[in-house]
């Protein structure tokens, strides 16, 4: 097939790749030229693993086409799918003006009819706007899907080639029918096609998300009560996990959640139900505990160190949000940072992969912030280490050399990666959540 992808962030990116993987030519339309220059020289945009390789060879053999043309992409393609961003508003709701603009752009030029595709996480009913857009605009009859994505940043090309569920909003048919066609190259052993009306597939991305933060911010809570009794989250969890109703996905207690989707999702879906006159409670909860999480070791470092923190260093290991992507939007590490450089503390810091992309955010405090690529760099006359995201670097350690660099040996742990006995009899003072 012949697919449009509008948009080359992260969902369309990845879109793109591996639908080309799979044997189709695709289309990538962006408007910033430095980045489908990139592109086009196989340059990846962002950090996803498998991604580059992916697109260096899609790239190659002429099946992943970049450009900035947008009437190129709508004349070429027969399928073309909407991965614009909707970003969050000051006030928590998703700004949708962008997708809806562009389909007003397309709409425009559309010489014959096509199957258009929104995979942008959207608020309830602007699947509706955007085919009233069409119908009102376009000389040609669209069919019309929402195709929702579930895509784990640092995890996502594996996602999209072996998803749980395709779930497809629409009312039309023929649309449906083709879409099937497309992603049955990934689902080769059984189907996994939900098909719905696209109202309740709007939902269902943020539904989704929602209670996946819900179990977090709820695995928290319970974390805070196991610290005030005396009881052990990681037992806790073993616990209830075994339920086969419950099972063991998102279970695990730490400094909260961030990046892309849940916060903003929350949010929008929090603001949706307000729209209709409702209160999502368990959500604004599930929100205000997130909050509570991502300073709980800011406090557990003011009880130790007292509230003069001037001039005392931090080693913080981890500032992406989770391991294996470079997305620092909403991290714990970010809160947590700039909370100690208020207080007047430096901080050296590591990870992987978000080091360039926190420098810029920590402009102003380049003086007191310093970056290293050896994790053990950062320790050197530290007063403590803080480890915020649980890189498999960040595993398994060589205690004794910590011992010998830091200043005090004092461990804040917002994953529970460690082993508090182990430490203990290493000699560390050790902090974790919900222990």
């Amino acid at each position: 097939m012949k697919i449009g992808i509008i948009g080359t962030g992260y969902v369309g990116l990845v879109t793109g790749t591996c639908f080309a993987e799979s044997g189709n030519t695709v289309f990538c339309m962006d408007n910033h030229q430095e980045t489908i220059d990139k592109l086009k020289r196989g340059v990846c945009t962002i950090f996803e693993p498998l991604l580059e390789d992916l697109l260096k060879k899609n790239t190659k053999e002429n099946r992943l086409i970049f450009t900035t043309n947008l009437k190129d992409v709508t004349n070429n393609a027969d399928i073309i799918f909407l991965c614009l961003p909707t970003p969050p508003n000051e006030d928590g709701t998703a700004d949708v003006s962008r997708i809806l603009d562009v389909s007003g752009k397309i709409a425009e030029i559309l010489e014959e009819s096509k199957i258009i595709v929104a995979k942008s996480t959207m608020p309830v009913g602007t699947s509706e706007k955007i085919k009233s857009i069409f119908n009102t605009v376009c000389k040609h009859k669209i069919q019309y899907v929402f195709n929702p994505e579930f895509l784990k940043e640092g995890n996502a090309v594996t996602d999209f080639m072996s998803p749980d569920r395709v779930v497809l909003g629409s009312s039309s048919a023929r649309a449906i029918d083709v879409m099937k066609d497309l992603y049955s190259a990934f689902m080769r052993t059984s189907s996994r096609i939900i098909i719905m009306d696209e109202k309740s597939a709007e939902i269902t991305k943020y539904a989704a998300n929602g209670m996946l933060a819900t179990r977090i911010s709820f695995m928290n809570d319970i974390a805070l009560l196991c610290e005030k009794t005396g009881a052990n989250i990681d037992n806790v969890r073993v616990g209830i996990s075994t339920d086969g109703r419950i099972g063991d996905k998102f279970l695990f207690a730490g400094s909260g959640y961030g990046g892309s989707c849940f916060p903003k999702d929350v949010r929008a879906l929090i603001r949706t139900a307000e729209e209709y006159g409702l209160n999502l409670g368990i959500l604004k909860a599930v929100e205000e505990i997130n909050s509570r999480q991502k300073t709980i070791l800011y406090h557990k470092i003011k009880r130790f160190f007292g509230e003069k923190l001037k001039n005392r260093k931090f080693a913080v290991w981890g500032l992406s949000f989770k391991p294996k992507t470079d997305d620092i939007r909403e991290s714990p590490s970010i809160v947590l940072i700039e909370k100690l450089l208020d207080d007047g503390a430096t901080i050296n810091a590591t990870d992987p992969a978000a080091i360039e992309k926190t420098k810029a955010y920590f402009r102003k405090f380049r003086h007191r912030i310093s970056f290293y690529e050896n994790y053990y760099d950062t320790l050197k006359g530290a007063d403590a280490l803080i480890l915020i995201t649980e890189w498999n670097d960040f595993r398994k350690p060589d205690f004794e050399r910590m011992m010998e660099l830091m200043k005090t040996p004092v461990i804040f742990d917002g994953r529970n990666i460690y082993n508090p006995k182990l430490l203990k009899e290493k000699k560390f003072v050790y902090f974790g959540i919900g222990k």
